[in-house]
């Protein structure tokens, strides 16, 4: 019973390469495709999409914040030249 538990937060941390510039974990994955958003994107169209619906919101899609939360600051350490 714990290795299952083990076994499927493992699997929804696990990093999927979406392009050069975005990587994305299974829960991501799945938190975006529950909202129908297209995450075969650039980085910085995704999040361009990703806060035009949060602003829309009114703060009740805690998930989908979460993960844009997450791409930010993935986009932050990876991707900007510091």
């Amino acid at each position: 019973m714990i290795d299952d538990i083990v076994n499927k937060t493992h699997e929804s941390l696990n990093l999927n390469k979406i392009n050069d510039e975005l990587y994305l974990t299974n829960k991501e994955i799945e938190v975006l495709e529950k909202y129908n958003i297209n995450y075969n994107t650039s980085i910085d169209m995704l999040m361009f999409n990703l806060e035009e619906i949060l602003n829309d919101s009114n703060g009740e899609l805690t998930d989908l914040e979460e993960v844009s939360n997450s791409i930010s600051e993935f986009n932050y350490y990876h991707n900007v030249n510091k």
